[in-house]
């Protein structure tokens, strides 16, 4: 299957988040990786609603939502998202895994259960017929610029070898290197951030091109 790009965009360029995103649309770009964060379930905060609700309005690439937020099935309803839309939120987050499922669903969204690197996947078990997608962190939530804990990878080619057409996305150092480690392993969708279509050293449309030719 071919690899799809979901910017991080808590890494653009906030000054010129209109010129971004025009770019993305040139270069068919899959989605908008959203990170939601409260202080609470990560030590740190960083995008909100009406950041969501202003990229949905700019743009009509889906987004992709990942709340690393406590108790999300209380906060959906703050959220902007609909048909075509991802949104992950994390399995220790809530005591309700299924409800929430359900709530995203009922709103015309995509679910995915995000699994920390020392989550392991059988509390996959009961919920994954629900599930549109599973998010492997590749690193522990709540900062960018983090390097990738190697298990992680083993853990997206068994969930690869466990469920063959689940759509799996990863998120954290996706780097030009590490992408192309992890597109054989058996991952789909690929954060992109600052080691990769954001980094320093080429322009946007080269290093989405670069990693374009890493996982395709």
């Amino acid at each position: 299957m071919k690899g799809m790009i979901s910017p991080s965009m808590m890494c653009a360029d906030f000054l010129n988040l209109e010129k971004s995103l025009r770019a993305f649309e040139e270069l068919e770009i899959e989605y908008l990786h959203i990170d939601i964060m409260d202080g609470s379930f990560v030590p740190n905060f960083t995008l909100g609603t009406d950041y969501v609700r202003k990229l949905k309005s700019a743009t009509n690439i889906p987004v992709d939502i990942h709340l690393m937020i406590d108790r999300p099935e209380d906060k959906l309803e703050w959220f902007d998202f609909g048909r075509g839309d991802y949104v992950s939120f994390h399995y220790e987050a809530t005591n309700h895994v299924h409800r929430t499922i359900q709530q995203v669903k009922l709103r015309g969204g995509k679910p995915m259960l995000a699994l920390n690197p020392a989550t392991p996947l059988c509390v996959l078990e009961d919920v994954i017929m629900d599930l549109e997608g599973v998010l492997i962190m590749m690193v522990n939530p709540g900062f960018a610029g983090q390097s990738l804990i190697p298990q992680t990878v083993d853990k997206v080619s068994r969930l690869r070898r466990l469920y063959p057409e689940m759509m799996i996305e990863v998120d954290g150092n996706v780097s030009f290197e590490n992408a192309k480690i992890l597109k054989n392993a058996g991952a789909n969708i690929f954060v992109a951030g600052s080691s990769s279509i954001f980094e320093e050293n080429g322009s946007l449309i080269s290093n989405t091109g670069k990693l374009r030719e890493c996982i395709d």
